[in-house]
């Protein structure tokens, strides 16, 4: 079968590699029908991310059509649609019976690895790092899943795929962050980032009654998009973000801050990124936190942080003094996705939100080799790659 691989820093191709085989009676083998790239994936790109090793495929948003199970999968059959979560879960663990899917305890096989990194494992993951697992990903003509009878989402036949997909990762991502705000109807929440995760977070928190949204970015597809989305815009290179967050929450400041950035955050005349950028070139840090120290110092005391963006190793200068003393709740992490994919399921059929929105380039699998830098530079007006193997 045709797969995009990883072959080193910025160096993506389109390979012809084995089909993937049953190795588990727990199985599938799913045969792709649309996959997509992420923004976690220029991470990876990049070679920001430890652990990945030359011929790894990449992709961890696809949906398909189940061509082979397992014996012991006996919720699904030859010809079933899905869409497949990012993470994957075994459904019997301690932490997946309390719905905390993105840490399993059962699905990294490189559990032993992970344990020294983290401290505890975290779960497998689709096309990322040997630290979760080293699974191929879905950025090919076929996947295998690992415990198939959990890590699926069954799809209905009437939605295209390009309205399902992303229920794979960035749409149940940007609920799960505004989830964790706790909205209230009185609420400001300023969201950093209008990448894909970005625009679906600003529709969540929306969707979840939030007063007021501001995004945060400087491209100007993304603010435009965003703007359609119903938030309120701020160019960061063009005017001060916190002058601003102060003018539109009259001094008081946003009461939740989501962090859709991540380590590569791009600005560029502040000090504190260019110590970031002179750190990570003498590899003394491994991220650029410049979002987390801006949302540390605007949002409103008592206020929440909520995380999705990705972080990967050690971070400089946190003024963690600041948000102890302002009392500023914290939460983030991976997605756990099957806990909320049943709600925005409903929500697409309904018409609440049409999550295709964000796609603005639809390409043949063989054209990914490309696109992964016309997504990482924005070329073209670049928000979101569809692939279609």
């Amino acid at each position: 079968m045709r797969a995009l691989c990883w072959h080193g820093t910025q160096d993506i191709r389109c390979d012809t590699v084995p089909d993937p085989k049953l190795e588990h009676p727990r199985d599938a083998i799913i045969k792709v029908t649309t996959c997509a790239i992420c923004g976690s994936d220029l991470h990876l790109y990049d070679n920001t991310i430890p652990a990945m090793e030359r011929g790894d495929i990449m992709g961890h948003e696809t949906m398909g059509i189940v061509e082979e199970v397992g014996k012991e999968v006996t919720n699904l059959k030859r010809g079933d649609r899905v869409v497949i979560p990012f993470t994957i879960f075994c459904g019997d663990c301690d932490q997946c019976r309390r719905g905390n899917f993105s840490v399993c305890e059962r699905s990294n096989r490189n559990k032993s690895l992970a344990d020294k990194v983290f401290g505890h494992t975290t779960a497998g993951l689709f096309g990322y790092t040997h630290l979760t697992g080293g699974y191929p990903g879905g950025q090919a003509e076929y996947l295998r899943v690992p415990f198939a009878d959990k890590t699926h989402i069954k799809v209905p036949q009437g939605p295209s795929d390009e309205q399902l997909l992303f229920l794979s990762d960035i749409f149940p991502t940007g609920w799960q962050a505004a989830v964790q705000c706790d909205i209230q109807p009185t609420d400001t929440v300023a969201i950093w980032g209008c990448g894909p995760v970005g625009q679906m977070t600003i529709r969540s928190a929306l969707l979840l009654g939030a007063k007021q949204v501001i995004a945060i970015d400087t491209v100007p597809e993304r603010l435009a998009m965003a703007r359609a989305g119903g938030a309120t815009t701020i160019d960061f290179m063009e005017e001060s973000v916190v002058e601003r967050l102060n003018e539109l929450t009259q001094g008081k400041g946003p009461e939740k801050c989501i962090d859709c950035v991540g380590m590569e955050a791009h600005a560029t005349a502040t000090l504190d990124s260019i110590y970031d950028r002179a750190k990570q070139a003498m590899m003394l840090e491994t991220d650029r936190p410049h979002v987390l120290r801006e949302m540390m110092y605007v949002c409103r005391p008592a206020g929440t942080l909520s995380i999705p963006g990705v972080y990967g190793g050690l971070l400089d200068k946190i003024p963690f003094g600041m948000a102890m003393n302002k009392g500023l709740t914290m939460r983030m992490g991976q997605t756990h996705v099957n806990r909320w994919s049943d709600d925005l399921l409903r929500r697409i059929e309904a018409g609440q939100i049409d999550p295709s929105f964000v796609i603005t380039h639809t390409v043949p699998l063989e054209r990914g080799p490309e696109m992964y830098k016309t997504f990482r530079d924005k070329q073209d007006g670049c928000v979101k790659v569809v692939l279609k193997p």
